[in-house]
Parts: C-alpha cells; structure tokens; sequence
C-alpha cells in the first residue's frame, strides 16, 4: 500500500531543496550585511580622519610663499598639457589605424 522507498525520496527531495533555500537566504542577506559593515567600517574611518584636522584650519598650508604656489599651477598647466598632447597622439594612431 505505502511505497517506503518512495516517501524516502520525496523526504530527501525536500530536505535538499529546503537546504539550498536555507542557504541562498544566509548568502543573500549575508552579502548585505557584509557589504552594511564594510561601509560603515569606513564611514567610521572617513569621520576619524575628517575629525583630525580643525574645522577652521586650511588644508593647504599658509608656509608657501607666492612663487611656491605660482610653480605648483605652472606643474599642473604642464601637466595638463602633456595628457592633451598624449591623447591627440592617441587619436591619431587610433586614426591612421582605421
């Protein structure tokens, strides 16, 4: 009347799949939870640093001297210029290529 093998079956069936339903919860509410305390892991480290440095005090320090701060913008313009020169070079290749 009752097939025993076949009811062990039907038991194993729904074990597995109630294991890979238990597990895809934890691994799905887990990447969450990892990804909460990761962030809020560094929003703690962001306001330790934030917090090191007085709010009225500027990052750039008042020690340079004019002709400091003129070369530094003259470093940047140079720097600028020589991304826009490799990249025109870029074009032209990507250019003769085609």
């Amino acid at each position: 009347m009752f097939d025993f093998q076949g009811e062990m079956q039907f038991i194993d069936i729904l074990k597995w799949v109630g294991i890979a339903f238990a597990a895809g919860f934890i691994g799905y509410f887990g990447r969450y939870l990892g990804k909460y305390l990761i962030e809020k892991a560094r929003r703690r480290k962001s306001l330790s640093t934030s917090t090191d440095q007085p709010a009225n005090q500027p990052i750039v320090s008042p020690s340079k001297t004019p002709d400091e701060i003129s070369m530094e913008i003259e470093k940047q313009k140079a720097k600028i210029e020589k991304k826009k020169a490799k990249a025109e070079v870029k074009r032209l290749k990507k250019e003769q290529k085609e």
